[in-house]
């Protein structure tokens, strides 16, 4: 609820902070000052969304001081703040997953092997925690990936796709986002970036994703039936130029 107002004890326990740090990044200026009563302090829904973002983008692996300069340079407004905290989350399909060397190899159904766990955390497709887990971010990537071994692709060949793949999809998100930048974009920062603009702002980057998505899904599922009756044509001995054109 907006009008929900906290202690400092209730917005710590809200935000997964201690007390503490709520109270060190407030001295810093990450959060406006409460609402006080007496001596008491009072938090509200800003205060919980600014929090919020605060543990996000140091999770993310942001410096404090990195922290504190973003925000600081961010527009006033709740409104602002909601768009700025779509662009740290964009799309989170999957919730992280959290197993040990073991279950990730027992899941694979492969033997546990440690180099194939280092070039998993080399990949960025696991991190190591301090306890020595695993924490898988993308748990969609990595389910996709195990079920592409079961179907009896060696390890090594998956290893060496991965990266041409991340390349790829980093070219495609490059072409929404510049799409985005030239143009929605664009449009509210030579208007001034108007208050009344930020719904809509928001609004875009939510659908521009799940949008990409599904083209990109549509043209791949394209090329990859066109891609395959080339290579087919080719390992029978035949000449692809022969084949219908789809153009």
């Amino acid at each position: 609820m907006p009008d929900e107002e906290l202690t400092v004890d209730q917005l710590a326990a809200r935000v997964g902070m201690t007390v503490r740090n709520v109270r060190a990044y407030a001295g810093r200026g990450l959060i406006p000052p409460p609402r006080l009563v007496g001596r008491t302090g009072y938090y509200g829904h800003d205060h919980v969304a600014r929090l919020t973002l605060v543990r996000e983008l140091l999770d993310k692996g942001y410096t404090l001081a990195a922290v504190e300069r973003m925000l600081g340079e961010l527009p006033d407004g709740a409104l602002a703040l909601g768009v700025f905290e779509t662009l740290v989350n964009p799309w989170t399909p999957s919730e992280p997953e959290e197993l040990d060397e073991l279950q990730l190899s027992e899941r694979a159904g492969v033997p546990h092997d440690p180099a194939v766990i280092a070039r998993l955390v080399e990949l960025g497709i696991a991190e190591r925690l301090d306890d020595g887990r695993l924490r898988i971010a993308n748990t969609d990537l990595l389910r996709t990936g195990l079920d592409v071994i079961r179907l009896g692709v060696p390890l090594d060949a998956i290893f060496e796709m991965l990266p041409k793949l991340f390349a790829q999809a980093d070219a495609v998100a490059k072409i929404y986002v510049e799409l985005f930048r030239s143009t929605v974009w664009r449009d509210f920062t030579n208007a001034g970036m108007p208050p009344e603009g930020w719904p809509e702002i928001q609004r875009t980057l939510e659908g521009i994703i799940p949008l990409a998505g599904q083209a990109l899904v549509a043209a791949f599922r394209d090329s990859m039936a066109r891609e395959i009756e080339v290579a087919a044509y080719e390992e029978l001995g035949l000449d692809p130029k022969t084949l219908p054109s789809t153009g």
